[in-house]
């Protein structure tokens, strides 16, 4: 019997964290000045700046060949590391109470605005990576969104920088307006936190615009956008098959690879679904039955936090700026459509389930 794989596996797992540990440190550095930035102005977060820093860094001087793989490896694998780690911020029993009187409100605005994504930004000759990834960005929740599903679909570098950015625009745009529609439309603590957790997109907006409300309506906000970011699950499930199937026609028309065209069984579909998800709903599990202190907890989410911005600053140091130039104004304009739609979408499905009050 073979052994040598086994054999070699500390060699080769040491080999591979020489290879990664300069890139790796990069990111880490970029992602401690954007952490610190997001502690002074807490409205942008740690996520945008560690982008806007990659890129600059890269614009200075292109990522030489010796950081590179420590660059990849942040930007794509400790990224779907973060992804599980988000779901320590879940417990089954905050999903079901929550879930009941949230889930029609987030369904209707998640549908209408992944359709919108989808026929605007073809109609717009947005790419479709990017188009999916502002869409999912706008209708579950900003970078955390764009972080899980990006590796689904393949997305490129400068795809979810750009992604990312739009997204902030809007997000920050959230936190002065819509109080002023809140209390413009008379709603309560309680009604604002559904709209603002529904209809905002990053926790640290629906944090800002909720605190700008009022203080009481901050709490049930944050638990609606926390059970919005579990969407991810199901949107990206669903990509990877999609993405699947494009794939398997074209292997069918290229004569490349028949045996990928083979039907969409059950089984295929398991083997679809990324490893980060399945960790990320095996966490809310183990949440929901182990006891966790606040403080382990409030950890957690940090260090979850801290790989994001890690994550991004490696998408921005490997960020094709030519092609985010390229991209033009039609995607700023898809997101800020997507932005109005989900809001008033939002407003009008509380009106008809008896939630604007």
């Amino acid at each position: 019997m073979d052994i040598a794989p086994v054999s070699t596996l500390p060699h080769r797992l040491s080999d591979r964290a020489v290879e990664v540990a300069p890139g790796v440190a990069v990111a880490f550095v970029i992602a401690v000045v954007a952490t610190l930035v997001g502690r002074v102005v807490p409205l942008v977060g740690s996520a945008v700046p560690a982008v806007v820093i990659g890129v600059v860094v890269a614009l200075v001087r292109r990522p030489t060949a010796r950081v590179a793989p420590g660059i990849a490896y942040s930007g794509k694998f400790l990224l779907q590391c973060a992804v599980v780690l988000l779901g320590f911020q879940l417990s089954l029993g905050t999903i079901a109470t929550v879930g009941l009187e949230s889930l029609p409100v987030m369904l209707t605005s998640l549908v209408v605005c992944l359709v919108a994504a989808a026929l605007l930004g073809r109609a717009f000759g947005v790419e479709r990576r990017l188009r999916t990834l502002i869409g999912v960005g706008t209708g579950i929740c900003g970078a955390s969104a764009i972080a899980a599903v990006s590796p689904v679909i393949g997305a490129a570098s400068a795809e979810i920088a750009y992604a990312v950015s739009t997204i902030f625009l809007f997000n920050v745009t959230a936190v002065v307006v819509f109080p002023l529609v809140g209390h413009a439309l008379g709603l309560s603590p309680h009604a604002f936190g559904l709209f603002a957790g529904t209809a905002v997109n990053d926790t640290s907006s629906v944090v800002a615009a909720a605190s700008v409300f009022s203080a009481s309506a901050l709490g049930f906000a944050v638990v609606v956008k926390l059970v919005r970011t579990l969407m991810i699950i199901p949107i990206s499930v669903g990509l990877a098959v999609i993405e699947g199937r494009r794939e398997a026609s074209a292997g069918l028309d290229g004569r490349n690879s028949p045996a990928a065209a083979r039907p969409m069984t059950a089984r295929r579909v398991a083997g679809l679904v990324p490893w980060f998800l399945v960790g990320f709903v095996v966490i809310a599990i183990v949440k929901s039955f182990v006891p966790m202190s606040a403080g382990s907890l409030s950890g957690l989410v940090q260090v979850s936090t801290f790989l994001i911005a890690m994550a991004l600053a490696g998408i921005g140091l490997s960020t094709d700026v030519k092609g985010l130039r390229s991209a033009g104004w039609k995607p700023l304009a898809l997101g800020a459509i997507l932005w109005v739609l989900v809001a008033a979408t939002t407003l009008a499905t509380m009106t008809l389930t008896g939630a604007l009050r």
